[in-house]
This record gives C-alpha cells, structure tokens and sequence, in this order.
C-alpha cells in the first residue's frame, strides 16, 4: 500500500473513530432518561467494555499483560480510577444535565488544564502559544456557558463537565508516563477492567434497574429497545471506536492524527441533535469552534516543544481522548 492509500485509510480511520466516540452521549443520555443514574450508565457501559476488551488483550498480547499486571499495576490503577471511571461518569453526569454538544465541549478543555498543570505546577517554561490557545478556549468557554446570562445552564451539569476536563487531563499525563511501557490495548483493557471493580464498590450490579435494557427506551422522537442502545454504546462507541483510532495513529502523523480527534465533540453535537433533537445556540456553535481551536493550539504548543530529560510531556489527543466521552 503506497504512502497516499495508507493516509486515506488512516483519515477514514480516524474520522469513522471520533464520530463513534461521539455518539456515546447521546446514547448513554437516553439510557439515563430512561431510568439509569449517570454513576450506573457509566458502570455498565465500562463493565460491558472491560468482557469485552479484557480477553482480546489476554489472547492478542499475553506477555504484555502479564508484564504490565507485574511492573506497572501502579499506572494501570489511576488510569482506570481517573481516566476511565471519573471521565466517564462525571461526563454522563454533565450530558444528563446539559446539551451533549455543551456537556463534549466542556471536556475538551483538558488540554488547557494540561497546560495550567504543566507550567504553574510542574514549572515547565512553554511557548506564547500555549498561552494564547488557553486564552482562546477561555474566551469560547464563556460563549458556550453564556456568563453573561447569569449562567443559566445547570451549575452542576457545569461542574461535572469540568471535573471530566480535570480527569481527562489526568489522563493524559498518566497516558504520557506509560507511553513505551505499556501496550496501548492492555492500557486500555486495564482501565476498563480497573474502572469497572472500582465503580462496582459504588454501584453494586443487584441495583442497577436493569429491566431498563430489556425494555423500550425514550431516544429522541422515537423509542428502541435498551439492549440495542446499550450494545451500540459498548461495542460502537467504545470498542470498535478505539480499534479505529488505533489504527489511525498507526497510518497517520501524530499531528494530523491529533487534529482528526477534535472531531469527536463536533459529531457530539450533531448526532444529538439529529436523535435527542438537542439544539446549541448560533452563540454556543461560535464558543465551541473556539473553544477546539484554543484546545488544540494549546495542546499543539505543548507536544510539539523537545523534550527534556525526565520532563513530562502530553501525548497526542488522538490515543489518549479515548477514555473520555
């Protein structure tokens, strides 16, 4: 396969992954309208992922399990607490009080928190542009939210999509430190596996209303069985999704594979508004385009820098995004 095949095939790829990822609010929102608490969507819907993923890992990559169980448990335990369970919930819970469009929006503002994280904690000197991408996102934020309304989106649907930007900043500097060490898959599957023991203790499975996936469920205007939507959410949105981005990165360069990830939050939108029929305002649309054009010039800025010896740098947004939403 030629150079130019094997970057059409890695675009396709990497559009048909973040459109995938884009779906799961809508679909996680109906199940949550339906009956489920943001906290039980998260944990089925991670769960179901973990049966999934944890016997592909064990059968394609036994050895890197097994490595990554003995030296590197102590990355694989906050990657599934923060990556996985904390992103996932504290999205589901921003997407059942907000717009999915707004809720998507809110938790792409992580890179800006990696680049606050970076420079104010870690006292790592970055470029102007880093500054600038984190003024832009602010400055879009405040359209989305619309301040200057009092504003008059859900305070705790606000928070919630924040404290998922906070866990997916987390993520990606945890990302960043097992990068060469483990296996993408078996990093994947381990925070599945770790975030769904971890969310039982809190969810415990005999709670869980699970006559609300063998029944119909609310989707927008019409009505589909909770099976399906649930089986979408899994096995589209979370499993097959992250194979597609794997085998992106893998046929593309890292920044276009970066910037094929932004289009996850724009097929948020627009899916929900096609099925749940969520409508943004024309202010809201200008303050996402901003706010994903000051994320990624933030993160650009800190990627693209040289690294220096024992400095933690952010990995592309393309591999590690996909914890989130």
């Amino acid at each position: 396969m030629n150079a130019v095949r094997l970057k059409a095939w890695g675009l396709g790829f990497g559009v048909f992954s973040s459109v995938a990822f884009g779906t799961s609010g809508s679909f996680g929102k109906a199940l949550i309208g339906a009956g489920l608490s943001p906290l039980q969507a998260s944990w089925v819907r991670v769960a179901a992922a973990a049966l999934v993923l944890l016997p592909v890992a064990l059968v394609l990559r036994p050895r890197a399990t097994a490595l990554a169980v003995r030296h590197h448990w102590r990355l694989l335990v906050p990657l599934g607490l923060v990556g996985v369970a904390g992103c996932q919930t504290f999205y589901f819970v921003a997407a059942s009080r907000l717009p999915v469009g707004v809720a998507i929006l809110l938790e792409f503002t992580g890179p800006v928190l990696v680049v606050g994280w970076t420079r104010f904690v870690l006292r790592t000197p970055l470029p102007r542009s880093a500054a600038l991408g984190v003024a832009i996102a602010l400055a879009g934020l405040t359209c989305v939210v619309e301040v200057w309304s009092g504003l008059r989106l859900d305070l705790l649907g606000v928070l919630a999509g924040l404290a998922a930007a906070a866990c997916q900043a987390a993520f990606f500097l945890l990302a960043d430190r097992a990068s060469g060490r483990i296996d993408p898959l078996v990093m994947t599957a381990g925070g599945f596996a770790v975030g769904a023991v971890t969310m039982a203790l809190v969810v415990p499975p005999w709670h869980v209303p699970w006559h609300v996936i063998g029944g119909n469920v609310a989707f927008g205007d019409h009505t589909a069985p909770g099976w399906l939507l649930l089986t979408l959410l899994v096995l589209v949105s979370t499993v097959i999704a992250y194979v597609a981005s794997v085998a992106a990165v893998h046929r593309l360069s890292a920044p276009i594979a970066g910037a094929v990830g932004y289009v996850e939050a724009v097929a948020a939108s627009v899916f929900a508004w096609l099925t749940l029929g969520e409508h943004l305002s024309p202010v809201q649309i200008a303050g996402g385009v901003i706010v994903l054009a000051g994320a990624f010039v933030a993160q650009r800025s800190v990627a693209a820098r040289e690294p220096v010896p024992g400095e933690v740098l952010v990995v592309e947004p393309a591999v590690v995004t996909r914890a989130g939403g």
